[in-house]
């Protein structure tokens, strides 16, 4: 019977410790013991149908069932635990020669149970080298029936009964994909195969549910118990329902939005930085998870073959080591019945076989081209889109896609066609085979096969290896070609020579091939390499049945301890072949699957270095002599006649070099004796034999070799030597990377190709002549013609190396930057140096050039940056500017860029976080972004890695990042756009836009990939492979039909631009743009111009009719008339068909429907006057749960802060005492007397500007628009009744400003820059009346004071003014626009406001304000009033003030001007002189005065709002509020007080009554993270604390009563993230960036403990309560937790005076694999229950968006409330059982945790990061960025 309480039923396991605890056990850490169950069949039966939550969301074995004390397990044999130096952990060690002696298992008697019902058991274990292992499982199926499941090297095969499984565990160096992958029977499946030497650490995924289903046909149960017998090392046992991923991490998976869960850190291998879990590790999943067939098709099922015969196979782990492909996460995994593969991180590409002998993954393959000979080029590559994956069998071909519904592709697809490569050789330069008709040449080029026409030029390529090629060899039939690859294991592929397809894919037993031999009949193949352990092996394959479905044999195989640098199989007999190498010949043959050989006697010769050899061909039987001879060469220039019949030497001679003397005709070579030339190869024919030597020659012997026939040079030492079919060319080969042949007719030399013999670094491309420039390791600068793809000029600098070039775009000159700093400027018509300069330092890192040839920019690896002026080819040095650009250790090319209008450079620096833009002709700096925190979700710090400029239109800079992704930005703003995720693992180092913007190419490793530019959303992507090192930089050629890609080589694709049909719907064909003509042109010209009555319709689909037939109809609207949504919604039931105008005669209704058509973005005026809206990341929600009407349970009080960015968003009048602003999307209003607030709810984004009329009995105002909505939102307020009267919706973007009427017949609304547009509405409608499109941005508009009718506005460089015309029921606008004076210069107006009339004052950019008449349309005068840009104007008879954004405030005398206007241009501003200056916390944005310019209302950026007395020259704070964000809210113990910290290094005091500012406490430079009251048992009220965690890693503690800052700790490093008191006041701790709790005493200042379990994931909250149960078994005075942003939280018990601290749990839950708001990862949240201090309260954790509760006592979940969305925050009634949890949807939700109701409440503008209920829980407050919302809670 078990042992357990009595109120559990009877046999039930009681577990004490929860189940995800990731720690072992701490100091003194105790742990409270469990009880084991009865194994009965009964008792277990009903297993199912019990509560489980213990064991999820995984189960740590060992730890909970206490594996060391060894009380609940049993250990037999040699088991120890031993330190794993891979791992740095300890591990158990089970050794011994018979398993079945040394084990350990679990439980310790066979009585009990474990009782384990995850689906997924987890074993992280290593076999021990040349070692066998078991693993014995006992499984229990549900209706009682125990299993033995077992697993072992011993087993040579499957076996199965009723009660028993045994699986056979090979291991097998077969390289596999992550998915399930069968593994066919070697060469050692009848024997047991002992672990290899490289055994690594594998984390073993078992299937427990599928094994019984698929193999007995039984439902699982539970685990019963484990059984681990030697000889193995094993970390851990876990068991879950989930299934883990163990490579993927939390951040890949949340970027990648991937559908897997990744493996919780407890369970993860330790990676070294920078390199892949694979390459250490290895997962194996049994069986699959995707669909199992029957155990009857499992039975009759097979495994894919090897070499060797066909044979059945059964089902068998198999453990892998290296991917199949240059996988940058490959997962070798257990096989299953099906082939299918599970989602993985990043897209795989291979070649498919026609006779497939590797598994497809995840329906993803590669395929060799098409059957076509020569016209059908290659394209290996793949489509991704979100986590799908589209194979291509060939260009023409495409296969089925894996749930193509949810894939969206771009066409045409394939995109790209590779159509040549410049390169040769890779690996060596000795391998290049003739065609069996001599037309073509085959050779290696890296990883590409390259087949070339000697005639035309022409290639074709053979495609599919992802490492470089290692040796070649052709068929005598030229149907068979087969490759070796150098990663090893090395892969060989045999492929269908004509048809260009991969007939077969096999691992040679080769750990390197070396050389590669045809049959002439094709049907055999040898091969020689090397084994791991450099032993030299010959195999032989038998490949006769390749070709007509069968598979490659193995034929034999042998071992041998002589060298071999050259095997060749006779042409004239298949089972004879040859060899040669360090002093050997050996003659070998093949008889009976036996591969023998015998050595030929050198004598005396035994001591040479044999280097090839060649077996004479006779012409005729004649010859019978020579047809048994064979040539063997060596380095010491002998040659060898060697009879392979007789085994004899027959001849020996040595070919000397060319003796020099004074004739200047050299002498012929001899052969004679002594010290020889060194050959490298030799080819004979039947007449002559051919010899390549390291001296550069080609030399043409007669057989005798008696004299020289014929001889050419190279540039290097000779490689190879091969004579055509027809004996009339020898290909050669150097070293120098050149390939040619000798036609001997006509003694003439042919180059083929020519190669870099080292990386390209960069690239540069010419327009006029179609050239290309590179540079590369090798020191040499190539220019190439890119239509041929031959070398025209070749520069090699003896003394330093290039590293960066550019060809001017207008002259015939091309720039070089060297390593010694130099910059040299070379001629193409002379070959020869124009101009050098020596300014830089360091070696120059990258060069770029304006396209309008103007300017050329230069950087340098010690971070100076060079402008010439390069107009003329003798260039000038400009500016140097030093210390601009990152230094970094390996320099990126592509990290300077300049825009395609020559006006702005970009680049990294000066730190490798920041990208920089300049102005290209002044190097003025524009702007400057910080890459580093762009990704919201990385705890890491991101950095730029390379820069590219979008199209001009576009505005656009692209920056890829470190973090794997591209960021699309606003070259102006710096504002991200949208982001591009990498489709491979290493960020992109090249990016390359289609000036049409359609295509977006970047280098991730060494793949090039393809996005869908145009699409926002989701952007398809094709990706391609080819090069096997990094590719180093991408880029289209300038015609933008073709794409190069340099690395290893040089890859030139062919763009396959898609046909208008093929296009995106509604985009325009192409060479017909699709933007509208400039609006200048369509504007009728002269100074006045009339506006349309109405504005034409914007309906995307009435103007799409313009390009899809010749004369559609189009819906305009007419008039406009109703209300709500304004003239568009009135327009769909008064509109008429009107028939569109002719392209040469553009409608004014067409005017102004184009910019909804695709037209430029405006640029955002250069000006803080203009509205902003700010930045937010948050989503929106519709699905909220309001509450009913009269129960909400919240009740909002008030408001505390004021919304700085706005523009006029304040409004208050003297007259009526009515007080407004905005905070934002709240209008707050507030009685200035009491203080007390109303709010006003209804506008869905953040509000810009407010308006009052002049009666006070209206208040209009303006929010952005959101991404629901269609346009921006006016609402017009009731304001003695406080509601919404009219909703307005007319402008795009967002409304600039807002004015009403004097008369109060008309309100004015004004568009921002993006909307460009003026709408006029009745004020007794609110119709709109009619509406004009502006030239520019405008930024204020106002009506005049004296005339109704007559309103102005300003922008740049103008002011205009507009008449409101009436005729009838018509309106219209009559536009009169005045250009600024000259005298006042280039400036822009900002503000405006009427004085008496008839004047206008205006303020500009500059400082200065303009005053206009009105009445003749001029300005007169002008005087300085700041010296920054004024934003605010307010006039009242003889006084002005102005604002501006050096926080001044001023107040003028103008009581003069109307004097001086009649002096016209003479006016002098002397009269106008200061009357008063205060100085506030911020640029002004808003101002309101009474009618005596006595005293107002102002307010600033800082988030203030003053009241200024000029009477008194004073300011005083009104409304205050943080100008950043709020970090924290804490709250005095007697809830008197408040304190508040935020990101502008400010800690606020409050006064809880009135919420007015009592104290602040400001750091200048850092931020302020998190914040803590000291708690009421800590001394008297007025020694009451407060505690600051900061950005250095500070602590800082401030007296309340004081007012003075008491104590600075620096107990972190990094940034602090959290901080508490503990409950005696008396120890402060607190936590960091970096995982680090740290423990202090501020009466000390000491940190006296420091706790890094929580290392490397931030710590996101602490808190510390007093300990009131005495059964949660340890001894304490504090509880206290602290949960890290790695979803796990730890919970200690405390008695700090003691220094007493012990761990008590740990829990750990899996993190989301997906987010819906990418932008906000949830944090890891943890509070104590007030009402049971024994319950935790957990959000943010685990994989779905839950409330989960905890007990301490029972060590178990014991609740789950689920919630809408993931939690951004979370707070807990002291009092009542009530919850708030805050959101990123910007809402939160009220949860009653008695009823369980839940109460949603908006009002906020941005994510719901903070709340915190009052120690009364009589209020909550919420913050959302800086907005501070208090909430009443009622009854």
């Amino acid at each position: 019977m078990a042992q357990g309480s009595g109120g559990r039923a009877g046999g039930l396991p009681r577990v004490w410790s929860y189940g995800s605890q990731s720690r072992g056990l701490g100091r003194g850490r105790r742990r409270v013991r469990g009880s084991w169950s009865s194994s009965s069949g009964a008792r277990m039966s009903n297993m199912a149908s019990l509560p489980v939550a213990w064991q999820h969301p995984f189960l740590n074995v060992f730890r909970h069932f206490r594996v060391d004390e060894w009380k609940r397990a049993s250990k037999e044999g040699d088991v120890t635990v031993v330190k794993d130096k891979a791992l740095k952990s300890s591990v158990y060690r089970i050794r011994g020669s018979v398993s079945a002696s040394n084990y350990i298992q679990l439980p310790r008697t066979s009585t009990q149970s474990l009782g384990l019902t995850g689906r997924y058991l987890y074993v992280l274990f290593r076999p021990l080298p040349t070692k066998h292992f078991v693993i014995h499982l006992d499984v229990s199926t549900e209706d009682g029936q125990v299993i033995r499941v077992s697993f072992s090297n011993l087993f040579k095969e499957f076996k199965s009964s009723a009660t028993w499984l045994q699986f056979p565990f090979v291991f097998d160096d077969r390289t596999s994909r992550k998915g399930d992958t069968w593994s066919g029977k070697g060469e050692q499946d009848d024997v047991a195969v002992a672990a290899p030497s490289g055994a690594r650490w594998t984390c073993l995924q078992l299937d427990l549910r599928d094994i019984l289903l698929v193999f007995l046909s039984r439902r699982f149960g539970h685990l019963k118990s484990v059984r681990l017998c030697a000889s193995l090392l094993v970390r851990n046992l876990y068991t879950s329902d989930l299934c883990f991923d163990p490579a993927v991490t939390v951040t890949e998976a949340r970027q990648a939005k991937l559908p897997v869960t990744p493996v919780p850190r407890e369970m993860a291998f330790p990676v070294p930085k920078g390199e892949s879990w694979h390459d250490h590790y290895i997962h194996i999943r049994f069986p699959s998870d995707r669909l199992m067939p029957s155990s009857e098709q499992v039975q009759k099922s097979c495994f894919l073959q090897e070499a060797g015969p066909v044979s059945q196979c059964l089902p068998h782990p198999v453990a892998f080591s290296k991917p199949l492909q240059d996988s940058e996460l490959p997962v070798a995994q257990i096989p299953s019945p099906t082939v299918a593969s599970a989602p993985r991180l990043l897209p795989e590409v291979r070649l498919s076989c026609k006779h497939t002998e590797v598994s497809s993954v995840g329906g993803s393959s590669i395929h060799g081209q098409h059957p076509s000979a020569w016209k059908e080029a290659n394209s290996v590559r793949t489509v991704v889109s979100g986590s799908h994956v589209l194979a291509h069998k060939s260009a023409a071909a495409p296969m089925a896609l894996e749930d193509a519904g949810s894939c969206k592709l771009f066409l045409p697809d394939p995109v790209l066609r590779l159509k040549g490569v410049i390169g040769f050789g890779g690996h060596n330069t000795k391998w290049a085979l003739w065609t069996k008709d001599g037309a073509a040449v085959v050779y290696p080029c890296h990883a590409v096969i390259v087949v070339l026409r000697v005639d035309s030029g022409e290639q074709r390529f053979f495609l599919g290896h992802t490492d470089k090629v290692s040796a070649l060899a052709l068929d005598g039939k030229n149907a068979l070609l087969a490759s070796a690859q150098v990663q090893p294991p090395s892969m060989v592929r045999l492929w269908d020579f004509q048809a260009g397809e991969c007939l077969s894919l096999f691992r040679s037993p080769l750990h390197t091939v070396c050389s590669l031999s045809f049959s002439s009949s094709g049907s055999l193949l040898c091969g020689v390499g090397k084994d791991r352990h450099g032993r030299t092996v010959v195999v032989a394959w038998g490949t006769d049945l390749v070709g007509h479905g069968g598979e490659v044999v193995v034929l034999a195989k042998v071992h041998t301890d002589f060298d071999i640098q050259t095997f060749q199989i006779a042409f004239f007999d298949e089972t004879r072949m040859a060899s040669c190498g360090r002093g050997s010949v050996r003659l070998w043959r093949l008889r009976g699957g036996v591969l023998r050989s015998c050595a030929v006697d050198l004598g005396e010769l035994c001591l040479l270095d044999l280097t090839d050899l060649a077996f004479a061909q006779a012409l005729d039987n004649h010859q019978a002599s020579l047809a048994r001879t064979l040539y063997v060469c060596s380095r010491s220039g002998h040659i060898l006649e060697i009879d392979h019949q007789r085994l004899v030497v027959r001849h020996t001679r040595c070919l000397l070099p060319t003796k020099t003397s004074d004739n200047p005709h050299p002498e012929k070579q001899t052969v004679n004796s002594g010290s020889g030339i060194a050959i490298s190869s030799l080819s004979v024919s039947p007449a002559t034999c051919a010899v390549g030597s390291e001296d550069g020659y080609l030399r043409l012997w007669p057989l005798d070799f008696s004299s020289v026939l014929l001889e050419t040079e190279h540039d290097g030492p000779v490689s190879s030597v091969c004579f055509s079919p027809d004996g009339l060319h020898v290909l050669s080969t150097s070293s120098s990377g050149h390939l040619g042949f000798l036609d001997i007719p006509s003694r003439e030399y042919t180059m083929l190709a020519r190669s870099h013999l080292a990386p390209v670094l960069a690239l540069s491309t010419e327009q006029s002549r179609g050239q290309l420039a590179t540079v590369s390791l090798d020191h040499t600068v190539r220019i190439w013609d890119l239509t041929t793809l031959r070398q025209l000029y070749d520069f090699a600098p003896s003394d330093e190396a290039p590293c960066a070039v550019a060809f001017h775009p207008m002259l015939p000159t091309f720039f070089c930057g060297f390593s010694s700093g130099s910059l040299r400027s070379f001629s193409l018509e002379n070959s020869g140096v124009l101009v050098e300069h020596t300014r830089h330092r360091g070696a120059i890192t990258s060069l770029v050039i304006t396209p309008d040839g103007n300017f050329l920019f230069s950087t340098c690896s010690q971070g100076s940056l060079v402008q010439y002026n390069c107009t003329v080819p003798q260039c000038c040095v400009l500016r140097v500017a030093a210390n601009v650009i990152y230094q970094n250790d390996h320099p990126n090319p592509n990290t300077l860029a300049v825009s395609g209008d020559s006006r702005r450079l970009a680049f990294v620096g000066p730190s490798k976080c920041t990208v920089t833009v300049m102005e290209s002709a002044s190097l003025d700096e524009l702007l400057r972004v910080d890459v580093s925190t762009l990704d919201l979700a990385s705890h890491h710090l991101d950095w730029a890695v390379a820069v590219c400029f979008g199209p001009v239109a576009s505005g656009h800079l692209l920056v890829s990042i470190s973090s794997n992704k591209v960021v699309v930005m606003d070259a102006v703003s710096g504002r991200t756009v949208r982001e591009l995720p990498s489709v491979r693992p290493g960020a992109c180092s090249s990016l390359a836009l289609s000036e049409d913007a359609r295509f977006l190419l970047g280098a991730t490793g060494r793949a090039i990939a393809v996005w869908d530019y145009p699409t926002q959303v989701d952007p398809s992507c094709q990706v391609y492979i080819g090069h096997s090192e990094p590719v180093q930089a991408v880029a289209f050629t300038p015609n933008q039909q073709q794409v190069l890609s340099v690395g290893d080589a040089i890859f030139l694709w062919d763009v396959l631009w898609a046909s208008p049909e093929a296009g995106h719907p509604g985009e325009a064909p192409r060479g017909q743009s699709s933007a509208p003509p400039p609006l200048a042109a369509l504007l009728p010209a002269g100074t006045f111009s009339t506006s349309d009555e109405e504005r034409a319709c914007e309906e995307s689909h009435a103007l799409e009719g313009l390009h899809q037939a010749p004369t559609p109809p189009v819906l305009v609207e007419r008039k406009a008339s109703g209300a709500g949504d304004g003239p568009r919604e009135a327009a769909r039931g008064s509109s008429s068909l009107v028939p569109p105008p002719h392209p040469s005669q553009p409608s004014k209704h067409m005017v102004w429907s184009l910019k909804d058509f695709g037209a430029p973005h405006p640029t955002r005026p250069d000006s803080y006057k203009h509205f902003t809206a700010r930045y937010k990341a948050s989503a929106r929600d519709k699905s909220v749960s309001f509450p009913q009407a009269g129960r909400e349970q919240l009740r909002l009080k008030a408001v505390v802060g004021y919304n700085g960015n706005g523009r006029a968003n304040m409004v208050w009048s003297p007259d009526t005492g009515f007080f407004a602003y905005t905070c934002g999307r709240l209008i707050v209003v507030e009685d200035l007397h009491s203080g007390s607030q109303q709010h006003w709810l209804g506008h869905p984004e953040e509000i810009s500007t407010l308006a009052l009329s002049p009666d006070d009995q209206v208040l209009a105002s303006a929010s952005c628009c959101t991404s629901a909505a269609v346009r921006c939102q006016i609402r017009i307020w009731d304001v003695p009744r406080g509601f919404c009267q009219h909703l307005l919706s007319y402008h795009d973007t967002a409304v600039q400003s807002m004015a009403f009427s004097p008369d109060e017949e008309f309100l004015v609304t004004l568009g921002d820059y993006g909307d460009l547009t003026l709408a006029l509405w009745s004020r007794a409608t609110y119709k709109l009346l009619s509406s004009t499109r502006l030239l520019e941005p405008m930024h204020d508009v106002v009506f005049s004071y004296w005339d109704a009718n007559e309103l102005a506005c300003v922008g740049t460089g103008a002011v205009t003014f507009l008449l409101v015309q009436q005729c009838g029921m018509d309106i219209s606008f009559q536009v009169h626009r005045e250009p600024v004076p000259e005298e006042v210069g280039a400036a822009e107006l900002t503000s405006l406001c009427y004085g008496d009339a008839p004047l206008l004052y205006s303020g500009c950019s500059s400082g200065q304000v303009c005053v206009w008449d009105t009445g003749t349309g001029r300005c007169f005068m002008a005087w300085e009033a700041d010296d920054g840009e004024i934003g605010v104007l307010f006039s009242s008879g003889p006084r002005l003030v102005s604002g501006s954004n050096t926080r001044r405030l001023r107040l003028w005398a103008v009581g003069a001007v109307p004097e001086l206007r009649r002096k016209g241009s003479g006016a002098r501003s002397s009269s106008v002189f200061m009357e008063r200056e205060l100085t506030l916390d911020g640029a002004v944005v808003s101002a309101s005065f009474d009618s005596g310019m006595d005293m107002g209302v102002v307010g600033t950026t800082a988030g203030t709002l003053w009241y200024v007395s000029w009477t008194e020259g004073t300011s005083t704070r009104l409304i205050s509020g943080h100008r950043s964000k709020v970090n924290e809210v804490a709250f005095s113990p007697s809830e008197s007080h408040c304190a508040t910290c935020g990101d502008d290094g400010s800690v606020r005091v409050w006064s809880l009554a009135s919420m007015e500012l009592v104290i602040q406490f400001q750091v200048l430079n850092q931020s302020c993270l998190c914040l803590a009251w000291s708690p009421p048992s800590y001394g008297r009220p007025e020694q009451q604390q407060v505690v600051a965690g900061y950005s250095d890693g500070t602590l800082r503690v401030f007296s309340i009563s004081r007012t003075a800052m008491e104590l600075k700790m620096h107990p972190h490093r990094t940034a602090l993230t959290a901080i508490a008191f503990s409950t005696d006041g008396q120890t402060i701790l607190s936590g960091d960036k970096n995982g680090l709790v740290a423990v202090s005493r501020p009466c000390t200042g000491m940190t006296f403990r420091v706790l890094c379990d929580h290392r490397g994931a931030p710590i996101s909250s602490i808190q510390s309560t007093s300990k009131e149960y005495g059964d949660l078994g340890v001894e304490g005075v504090d509880l206290w937790l602290a949960a890290s942003g790695d979803q796990r939280v730890s919970i200690w018990v405390s008695d700090w005076p003691r220094d007493h601290c012990e761990l008590l749990e740990w829990l750990s839950f899996p993190a989301p694999a997906t987010l819906e708001a990418p932008g906000f990862p949830p944090p890891s949240l943890a509070a104590f229950c007030p009402w049971d201090k024994a319950l935790l309260v957990c959000v943010g954790l685990g994989a779905h968006e839950e409330v989960i509760l905890y007990s301490l006592r029972q060590k178990q979940v014991v609740q789950k409330t689920s919630l809408p969305f993931f939690a951004m925050s979370l707070s807990l009634s002291p009092r009542s059982h009530l919850m708030a949890v805050g959101f990123a949807e910007c809402m939160f939700r009220l949860l009653d945790c008695v009823s369980g109701t839940a109460q949603d409440f908006l009002g906020h503008d941005d994510s719901v990061h903070l709340c915190r209920f009052t120690p009364s829980a009589q209020l909550l407050f919420t913050v959302a960025h800086n907005e501070i919302l208090v909430w009443e809670v009622t009854d």
